[in-house]
């Protein structure tokens, strides 16, 4: 079977079915907390993306903090993923944690990655084929990071985008976290909102695990920002961001970033 080259940030279940064994593929699980060994099903060939553990920095005092550029680089390697690798994405609950780890290939300069609509639980629904992880050693791959700094943004820049408006700040939480009308489920967290920030719920985005129609995405965009401006996405810990900065680009946008610590880190360091 031919390479994969992605022209869209996006497949299908019936996509990546016919297209599972093309020789430059790699299937990604990205699904967080999760117990991957011999005892759980899973889309044949699929290799485990430990973003928790082995792609965030674990000494920052932040959940899911993003990794250095030679963590990065030295773990995607040991998955066995190359310079010419094409990597889909998915996890256990349909469109999450995936974006996240679609983001963080996008921001150490590979491209080549889509992310699975409706993830496993869409790839179930449709009946193919699941089995339990295959222990076969992986080949390191050759594959070199590259970090965008454009991609992320961190406090002291989030600080400033605030205060100066320089950005149109988009928050993918709830609409009762971002209205302090319910408590944040990290605990000892304190409610609040980032100033000048806008609310777009991420899940707005989502029907039955999967993105809504891309009018009626573009729709919702269009609402807080147009396309020309830059926009910096946030949410509770940096992942769910990177679901509205998914849709952003499937619907056209370019000047998008996300702010790693989020939520989690401004409410930390800024009293309210």
């Amino acid at each position: 079977m031919a390479k994969i080259t992605f022209s869209q940030p996006i497949v299908s279940v019936s996509w990546l079915h016919d297209h599972l064994e093309a020789e430059n593929l790699i299937v990604l699980d990205g699904t967080i907390n999760k117990k991957f060994d011999e005892t759980t099903f899973h889309i044949p060939h699929i290799r485990f993306f430990d973003i928790k553990n082995k792609f965030s920095d674990t000494a920052a005092p932040f959940p899911s903090t993003f990794p250095s550029q030679e963590q990065f680089q030295t773990e995607a390697r040991a998955l066995g993923i190359n310079n010419n690798s094409a990597i889909v994405v998915s996890d256990d609950k349909g469109i999450y944690s995936s974006a996240r780890v679609w983001w963080l290939f996008k921001a150490f300069g590979f491209d080549n990655v889509a992310v699975l609509d409706g993830g496993f639980p869409e790839w179930k629904k449709a009946g193919y084929k699941i089995e339990v992880i295959n222990q076969t050693p992986i080949k390191p791959g050759d594959f070199v990071a590259t970090y965008q700094p454009e991609r992320m943004v961190f406090f002291d820049a989030m600080k400033q985008a605030s205060e100066t408006k320089s950005n149109t700040i988009i928050d993918a939480r709830s609409e009762g976290r971002f209205k302090s009308l319910e408590p944040e489920p990290r605990e000892g967290l304190r409610m609040g909102t980032i100033p000048s920030s806008v609310n777009l719920p991420f899940e707005t985005l989502l029907e039955d695990n999967k993105f809504i129609a891309k009018n009626a995405m573009e729709t919702a965009f269009q609402k807080l920002v147009n396309k020309e401006e830059p926009v910096i996405f946030t949410c509770g810990s940096g992942i769910t961001a990177c679901v509205l900065a998914l849709g952003a680009t499937m619907v056209g946008y370019q000047n998008t970033s996300v702010y790693d610590g989020s939520w989690t880190e401004w409410g930390s360091l800024v009293s309210g």
